[in-house]
C-alpha cells in the first residue's frame, strides 16, 4: 500500500482594492514626521531664547535690589586709610573697593572726616564723601587713579576725569560724554560708609579745565 501524499492546499490570494491601498497610505504611522521634528526644534529654541531675554531683563531692572550684598560697607575713613598705606587716601586720593566695584574719595580732605547722613543722588557733599562706580562712562573700562596727578585716566580711549570723577570737556581729554556715575551712600553716626550697588546715578555733565566744578590736575601730564 502506497504512502498517501498531503494534499496541497493553494492559498487564495485576493487583489487588493484601491479603497484599502489609500487606507494603508493614509493611516499614520509610528514616530513624527520631518517637518514636525523641524517645528518643534523651532519651538524649542525659541522658548529658550526668550527665557533668556526675560532673565536679562530682570537682571536689569533688579539687578541686585533683593541681595544684601547690594549694600557694601566699606569702613570709616581711617579703615580706609589703614587699607591703602600706599597711597595718599586721607589728601583725597581715590581708594578702589573692590566689593563695591567703586572708588571712594573723600571730597574736602580738610575736613578730615565723612559726615553722617544719606545721600541718595550719590553727590556726596554733604557727607564729604563719594563713590564713584569703576565703568567708565564710554564704553565700560575701569579708570585708573594716577598718583603723581590725582586724575583718572580711562585705559581704553583716553577718558579722563578729575578726582571726584568730573569729566574734563573737550576731546582732548577723551570721548567719554559724561562724568564717571555714581552710587547712593549714606554714613551712620560711628563714620562707617555704606555704598548700594544696586543703584546707579549717572555722573554730570563735562566740566572745562579752568572752570567751577573741576578740579584741576596737581602736575601736568602726570602718568603719561
Amino acid at each position: 500500500m502506497s504512502a498517501r501524499q498531503p494534499e496541497t492546499v493553494a492559498a487564495t490570494v485576493e487583489p487588493a482594492s484601491t479603497r484599502s491601498i489609500v487606507a494603508l497610505r493614509d493611516r499614520p504611522t509610528a514616530g513624527i514626521s520631518r517637518r514636525t521634528l523641524l517645528r518643534r526644534s523651532l519651538g524649542v529654541g525659541v522658548g529658550v531664547a526668550a527665557l533668556e531675554a526675560l532673565a536679562g531683563m530682570l537682571s536689569f531692572v533688579w539687578p541686585t535690589g533683593a541681595r544684601s550684598a547690594s549694600k557694601v560697607r566699606v569702613g570709616t575713613l581711617a579703615d580706609l586709610i589703614a587699607a591703602n598705606t600706599n597711597l595718599p587716601i586721607a589728601d583725597g586720593f581715590p581708594a578702589f573697593v573692590p566689593d563695591a566695584r567703586a572708588f571712594v574719595m573723600t571730597i574736602d580732605p580738610a575736613r578730615g572726616a565723612w559726615l553722617p547722613g544719606v545721600d541718595p543722588t550719590g553727590d556726596g557733599t554733604a557727607l564729604n564723601v563719594r563713590a564713584v562706580s569703576q565703568r567708565c562712562p564710554h564704553l565700560g573700562c575701569r579708570p585708573n587713579p594716577c598718583v603723581e596727578d590725582f586724575w583718572f585716566r580711562c585705559p581704553c580711549h583716553q577718558s579722563r576725569y578729575d578726582r571726584l570723577g568730573i569729566k574734563a570737556a573737550g576731546t582732548t581729554f577723551g570721548p567719554a560724554a559724561r562724568s564717571m556715575d555714581r552710587y547712593p551712600i549714606e554714613v551712620d553716626r560711628n563714620g562707617v560708609l555704606i555704598v548700594d550697588t544696586s543703584r546707579v546715578e549717572l555722573g554730570p555733565l563735562p566740566v572745562a579745565l579752568g572752570q567751577p566744578g573741576l578740579i584741576p590736575p596737581r602736575v601736568p601730564d602726570g602718568c603719561t
